[in-house]
């Protein structure tokens, strides 16, 4: 079961988690998406939140809609969100991160790119 936070808005959380499963290939591009009475009993959203998460997405032009059938992940979606992802940890979080390692004393060669 989904846990929510109040950092941001709902919508936005689910829109986020969307984005990973579309940056996981799911679904894949030019493949329809959940319908928005799907999603809401999935995550147990109110369909208007799980509606204004999926305008979200179109907004970024991840989405397609198409009459009558519902929403579709567009051609080229997944290696858009790839490089809007790395521009955000290269520009966000990587700072913050290598002066995180810095303080702590922790090397590259420390560090295991591999899971455990």
């Amino acid at each position: 079961m989904q846990t929510w936070h109040d950092r941001q808005p709902i919508y936005q959380q689910l829109a986020d988690i969307l984005a990973a499963q579309l940056l996981d290939g799911d679904p894949e591009e030019g493949a329809p998406m959940p319908s928005v009475r799907a999603l809401a009993g999935r995550y147990l959203l109110n369909p208007l939140t799980v509606t204004r998460a999926l305008q979200a997405l179109d907004e970024e032009g991840l989405l397609e809609a198409r009459r009558g059938l519902g929403l579709y992940v567009t051609a080229g979606a997944r290696e858009r969100l790839r490089a809007a992802e790395r521009d955000r940890f290269l520009n966000t979080e990587w700072p913050l991160l290598r002066e995180r390692l810095r303080r702590l004393g922790i090397g590259a060669e420390q560090l295991n790119w591999e899971e455990r």
